[in-house]
């Protein structure tokens, strides 16, 4: 009995330092290949908060011209605010409404995401709704300059 516990002993070597060096070189590789694109996904993330920001003032605006009589000249941050509480205003740790104006007939917002790219809806006085992006430098959120 004594010499079978020492053979079972005796078969317990563990791995080699090849091998651990070849196990170390495949987890080095995958992580080179996941990390970038795991970090686009921070961008890409704020990039959307800021289209549904620009969305949520889009809405807004809509409503601040149904309080008065149809006209859009009181489009302003502020205004925006205070019709709507979860707009962001000032840059902060997320996506904010940089600018936004307003005529008797049409508006203008702004939003931009902490990746510098800004998102515009613009209402033009005949009704049509236009949207357009700008893409900071070294972004990839806006490549067709609409969204």
């Amino acid at each position: 009995m004594l010499k079978g516990l020492q053979r079972v002993r005796g078969d317990e070597r563990g791995f080699t330092l090849i091998e651990l060096l070849v196990v170390i070189l495949i987890i080095g590789i995958l992580a080179a290949i996941a990390i970038p694109s795991f970090l686009s996904q921070k961008s890409k993330a704020t990039d959307a908060s800021a289209k549904e920001l620009a969305r949520t003032a889009q809405t807004t605006a809509e409503t601040i011209a149904t309080d008065n009589g149809g006209e859009y000249g009181k489009v302003t941050p502020p205004e925006l605010k205070a019709y709507e509480p979860s707009i962001q205003t000032a840059a902060g740790s997320g996506a904010y409404i940089s600018a936004a104006t307003g005529t008797a007939s049409s508006y203008e917002v702004v939003a931009t995401s902490n990746s510098g790219d800004t998102f515009t809806v613009k209402r033009e006085s005949s009704g049509t709704i236009k949207r357009s992006c700008v893409q900071a430098s070294g972004s990839k959120g806006c490549p067709s300059g609409t969204w």
